[in-house]
């Protein structure tokens, strides 16, 4: 049985994948199990929705597609690994929401930067440099 969960952030770029690569090596080293994490932003910013997990039902099909990909990907490493996607307005405030519920027990978070942002976000991308500083599991940001 896993003891811990490593929270991936995923939004389907390629250094989401990097991300989810860095989180493969991890789970291996300790023995955790990968929970990737999608944010799906189409609801209002003045929705009352936060981060609730949405059924896989009303998945749309790249959120589909996305854990596919990534399902595939970490259990050729024999990791046991779940897939959500949850329903907000903003990807950062939606994920460190979700991470530090203590129901959810995420012991750590690995997040793909883009970059983005400017020009507070030069280095890292804005919804990775929220996630490092709200969040209360320790973060690995990937470049």
């Amino acid at each position: 049985m896993n003891n811990k969960t490593i929270m991936v952030c995923l939004d389907g770029s390629k250094n989401s994948l990097r991300g989810l690569d860095k989180a493969i090596m991890f789970a291996k080293q300790s023995n955790s199990r990968i929970l990737g994490v999608h944010s799906d932003t189409s609801f209002s910013a003045f929705s009352a929705v936060r981060a609730p997990i949405l059924p896989e039902k009303k998945w749309k099909k790249e959120a589909k597609a996305l854990m596919k990909i990534a399902k595939n990907k970490v259990e050729k490493s024999k990791i046991e690994f779940e897939g959500i996607v949850i329903a907000g307005h903003t990807s950062g405030i939606d994920l460190v929401t979700f991470a530090n519920n203590p129901k959810n027990k995420i012991d750590q978070i690995v997040i793909g930067s883009r970059g983005m942002g400017f020009p507070k976000e030069l280095f890292f991308g804005s919804t990775s440099n929220f996630v490092l500083h709200k969040a209360k599991a320790p973060v690995t940001i990937v470049k």
